[in-house]
């Protein structure tokens, strides 16, 4: 392991004795809100220290393989040494991987419920289509995950497709496993429509935003607008007779307007509510992004807003195929994947995403 990390975990390590010390002081022990903010840090620490102490004890008892294998005459030690330093060396880089990626920054945002918004692109009526067939493959996905999906907004386009639709994802893990998701989405295929069997390309983007908590975001009265109307299309008997659709309008600090609408429900109060926290998502994320460009952070640890102009990922129909533009890995099952079969793609993004970080964490030692 380079000299660098090593010194970082002695660092690491050094803290945590050192939080574990604080923690039986008098003065510690009688201020509650200290003692929780240290045992939290405590808690953090543990794994990581406790693998750092496995990693050490496995190069010790590898260090004195190797001893017996130089000074020991016995032909029968010698090989049961060599057999032990194998084992060892296997387990070492095990331990040593598992380091580098506690080490690693965690995101806060992790563990957060998150809101996703699906938009037709280019194509039409099938980026319409498309749109809605991604949101199918977010729906099952979340059923797989046990993750509970709130519908916030839906517009339609009369024969099955989707322009827009927000929903959240209420979930643990649920931005976690989804953060890769954001950009734009195509799709290779023969539409249903297409009489000479011709290929079209279509288009539809995905942001995926961490859910905000109201203290996260300030939104002051007079930053933004709302406004009332009577809701239309989907939502049974009832939701378009009164007006309880609610439309907010943000201008405070952006060069354009952000406009955020929500009419799922019958009730005005709700839809404002709903709407305010896709604001506050869209706004929160805005803040992350520019924070992560400053620090040059890496290309996938940018997932922000998710509505970037090049292309993330193709859903090739003919060839059975579904490739990440990102890190250039295709899979096929197609028809799986749409299915919510979506963890072989997350997992290969979030291994690539980790190597990266991981030599970024080591240059900048």
């Amino acid at each position: 392991m380079e000299a660098e990390i090593l010194s970082r975990l002695a660092k690491v390590e050094a803290r945590y004795n050192e939080i574990n010390e604080q923690m039986t002081a008098p003065e510690v022990i009688a201020d509650h809100v200290r003692l929780t903010e240290l045992a939290r840090e405590q808690t953090d620490l543990a794994d990581l220290v406790s693998t750092y102490h496995e990693y050490l004890q496995v190069e010790g008892n590898l260090e004195q393989a190797r001893a017996m294998v130089r000074e020991e005459s016995d032909p029968e030690l010698r090989e049961l040494a060599q057999l032990e330093i194998e084992e060892l060396t296997t387990r070492s880089a095990e331990l040593s991987q598992a380091v580098r990626l506690k080490l690693l920054p965690r995101d806060p945002n992790d563990t957060k419920n998150v809101i996703v918004e699906i938009r037709q692109g280019e194509g039409g009526d099938e980026a319409a289509l498309f749109a809605a067939d991604l949101f199918r493959m977010y729906q099952r996905y979340s059923e797989q995950n046990n993750w509970k999906i709130e519908l916030i907004n839906l517009s339609e386009n009369g024969i099955g497709g989707i322009k827009e639709v927000i929903f959240e994802i209420n979930g643990g893990g649920a931005w976690s496993r989804l953060k890769y998701e954001g950009g734009v989405h195509r799709v290779q295929r023969v539409p249903e429509t297409e009489a000479r069997g011709r290929i079209h390309t279509s288009t539809a983007t995905v942001a995926v935003l961490p859910e905000v908590e109201e203290t996260d975001i300030e939104l002051k009265a007079e930053d933004y607008r709302v406004d009332v109307y009577r809701s239309g299309g989907h939502g049974g008997q009832g939701v378009n007779t009164t007006d309880s659709a609610v439309r907010i309008v943000y201008k405070a600090g952006t060069p354009d307007e952000i406009v955020v609408t929500c009419q799922d429900t019958r009730s005005q109060i709700k839809n404002r509510e709903s709407a305010l926290s896709v604001l506050r998502a869209r706004l929160y994320a805005r803040e992350q992004e520019k924070r992560q460009r400053e620090l040059g952070e890496s290309r996938l640890a940018q997932v922000g807003t998710g509505e970037r102009a090049e292309k993330i990922r193709t859903y090739n129909f003919p060839q059975d195929r579904i490739t990440d533009h990102r890190i250039g890995q295709s899979l096929s099952n197609l028809p799986g994947v749409l299915n919510g079969d979506l963890d072989r793609m997350i997992e290969a993004l979030e291994a690539f995403d980790n190597a990266e970080r991981l030599k970024a964490l080591t240059m900048n030692e």
